[in-house]
């Protein structure tokens, strides 16, 4: 079988969406699920940009690495080459629904359906204080948890 193919987008690709993607592969191993695994922004606003010293820190401090990570948007070829397209809120799934091309093969899905928190979306910490990207990353590590030992039950 095909390794699963899982792409993070939230709107910058700098707070949210490259600590799911650190924090994803590294489950995923533990989990010995064969994935591939990235991370986009809906918005250009960070291309190229290293993720945000709060996101870098959290994900630091849990032993995960986003040393080579750079913002990059999400694509119309990224809805054939992943899997899974997963949201961190509902204005980046609308977004995500507007951008699918006809011919998408990807589930298409926020991250908190996973979770068995009430949230519904993940916090966007860019511009908040260090409570918020641990809010954040509480919320990420619930919904991959989820997400995981979703997949490793279909794969």
């Amino acid at each position: 079988m095909p390794p699963v193919r899982v792409l993070f987008v939230c709107l910058g690709n700098i707070c949210r969406s490259p600590v799911a993607e650190a924090m994803f592969r590294a489950r995923a191993a533990e989990a010995d699920l064969d994935v591939h695994v990235e991370s986009a922004g809906t918005q250009d606003y960070h291309v190229g940009e290293e993720p945000q010293p709060g996101s870098q820190k959290v994900a630091t401090a849990a032993g995960l690495d986003m040393a080579r990570k750079r913002a990059r948007q999400i694509e119309t070829e990224d809805f054939r080459r992943f899997t899974h397209i997963i949201a961190l809120d509902e204005d980046n799934m609308d977004v995500l629904r507007q951008r699918a091309p006809e011919d998408s093969t990807a589930t298409v899905q926020r991250l908190m359906f996973y979770s068995d928190r009430s949230e519904e979306h993940v916090l966007d910490p860019y511009g908040l204080d260090d409570d918020a990207f641990q809010t954040m990353f509480e919320q990420l590590e619930s919904g991959i948890t989820g997400l995981v030992a979703d997949l490793k039950q279909a794969h």
